[in-house]
């Protein structure tokens, strides 16, 4: 009995191309690709997801190993480009969090304290922090992240290997993924910004009426109170709204069949 090995070399580059999609993508996504998470951790996600999708999608590929090897190479860097397009797509999205808390910690006045935000191990605005971890645990608390690999997976349907790239295209998914980012963000803290600016109106009527009064000292603290009494009512519709954003995003990324 013989067995035929003669595919084993085609197979193991078709392996090492969907690797290179599906490892760009990991190392950008919410929550895998975090700089605290071990890199053995990421790789492990990234082969174990390969070993799942590559059966299929194995026949997208046409490997001609007898050939020359730049085509192999080129089509290499196709696939590490769409995972890169893929994975910055899901990242930016999280970022609205971050637009949310830089405009809340504005108005609540604590907009010089920072921390480290071990997401991407430098330094950011604490609530912003606070949001972008809460975000993080709820998708996959509510299995969100499902989404992220049923997309990975149809990204075939969209970006086929082997097919060129709009750059045009990738610029136009790019300002929409930003455009939508700042909008959804500047939405949940929308309940914020009316706060602030009535706040600081009064405040300014009170040093009016009031000159010997140090405004400052007291509106900080209250500013602050009142803040947080605000985001414990509201931080519930915020998250939601959120989740919502991203799973359109996600859903966005998955043709209709």
């Amino acid at each position: 009995m013989r067995i035929d090995i003669s595919l084993l070399p085609a197979l193991a580059a078709t392996f090492m191309l969907v690797f290179a999609r599906i490892g760009a993508m990991v190392m950008l996504l919410p929550g895998l690709g975090e700089s605290n998470i071990p890199v053995r951790i990421k790789l492990a996600i990234a082969l174990l997801l390969t070993l799942i999708i590559l059966p299929l999608h194995r026949a997208a590929y046409h490997v001609d190993l007898q050939a020359s090897m730049t085509p192999l190479l080129v089509l290499m860097v196709h696939e590490i480009v769409i995972g890169i397009v893929l994975g910055a797509t899901a990242r930016v999205t999280l970022a609205a969090l971050q637009v949310a808390g830089s405009v809340i910690a504005q108005q609540m006045g604590l907009g010089f304290v920072t921390a480290v935000d071990p997401t991407q191990g430098q330094q950011g605005l604490l609530i912003g922090n606070f949001l972008s971890l809460l975000g993080i645990t709820l998708l996959f608390a509510t299995d969100t992240h499902h989404l992220v690999i049923a997309a990975l997976s149809d990204s075939y349907n969209i970006f086929s290997p082997g097919e060129t790239l709009s750059g045009g295209d990738i610029a136009a998914l790019a300002t929409r993924a930003f455009a939508a980012a700042f909008r959804i963000g500047l939405q949940l803290a929308a309940p914020f910004v009316v706060f602030g600016l009535v706040f600081n109106i009064g405040l300014g009527v009170l040093a009016r009426l009031m000159p010997q009064m140090q405004v400052y000292f007291v509106g900080v603290p209250l500013a602050i109170l009142a803040g947080f009494l605000i985001l414990a009512f509201v931080i519930a519709a915020m998250m939601g709204t959120f989740l919502d954003y991203f799973t359109s995003v996600m859903h966005d990324l998955i043709p209709l069949n």
